[in-house]
């Protein structure tokens, strides 16, 4: 009781010596085999979650710069053909890319038509056309969202499992935490310390690597919603032109 009583009254700083101070780096180093092979996956889903973040931050900047380029390109030209020939400028953008799908299906039915009306052909011919450029644009679109889409999943795994690999390995180093304390018999401060900062260490690395995936997932996400109108727009104002124009 005295010897508590003794450690109670001591200033918190000076109750660890200067040879026991908490070095992160030194507690790393010296964890666990489970905490280190914790800590080393930890990291292994933080480097790939930047990674991603990174590529699909610029392939989305390059995709809405190139896409408003294009939509005033396109909305400036008055031939499709020219359209289609400068399109290969801006082929980043997923909206020009869908618009080439459609261009092309429509130089197909085109030549059908064309063919057909030499041996009298039918207005349902043209309907069945425009149906075929109509899915044409619409494979293409369900393309361009696929490959938006791809990578941004390994963020959502990231934000959602990280924190509990980082808890398992803190729940473990707790565990061996007290074993050391009931093989040595002593639950002063200098000996419980180094054990709980080693444990907690795991769930603070989760948490760095989930927090940025978590961010990233939801912008990331926001970006595709918006391309996603943004096609489905330009289909409809193709089809359009198709209809009063070429049908």
């Amino acid at each position: 009781m005295k010897e508590l009583i003794i450690l109670l009254q001591r200033p918190i700083f000076a109750q660890i010596s200067t040879s026991s101070e908490i070095d992160i780096l030194e507690l790393i180093t010296h964890s666990g085999p489970v905490v280190t092979a914790v800590l080393i996956i930890l990291v292994l889903f933080s480097i790939g979650s930047w990674a991603v973040i990174i590529y699909k931050f610029l392939q989305f900047r390059k995709a809405f710069i190139k896409t408003n380029s294009f939509i005033n390109m396109f909305w400036e030209s008055r031939r499709l053909d020219e359209i289609y020939e400068n399109s290969i400028k801006y082929i980043e953008s997923p909206v020009a890319r869908v618009f080439r799908a459609g261009y092309n299906e429509m130089i197909k039915v085109k030549k059908k038509l064309e063919k057909k009306e030499q041996e009298s052909g039918s207005m349902g011919d043209e309907l069945s056309g425009l149906d075929n450029i109509t899915r044409a644009m619409k494979r293409s679109h369900t393309a361009e969202i696929t490959h938006l889409e791809s990578l941004v999943p390994f963020l959502a795994t990231t934000g959602s499992t990280t924190p509990f690999i980082g808890l398992f390995g803190t729940v473990w180093g707790i565990m061996v935490a007290f074993q050391d304390i009931g093989r040595v018999g002593s639950a002063n401060l200098a000996t419980v310390a180094p054990g709980i900062s080693e444990a907690l260490i795991a769930t603070a690395t989760g948490l760095a690597a989930a927090i940025p995936a978590v961010i990233a997932y939801n912008y990331f996400n926001s970006k595709i919603k918006v391309l996603d109108a943004e096609m489905e727009s330009f289909t409809s104002d193709f089809l359009n032109i198709i209809k009063r124009h070429f049908m």
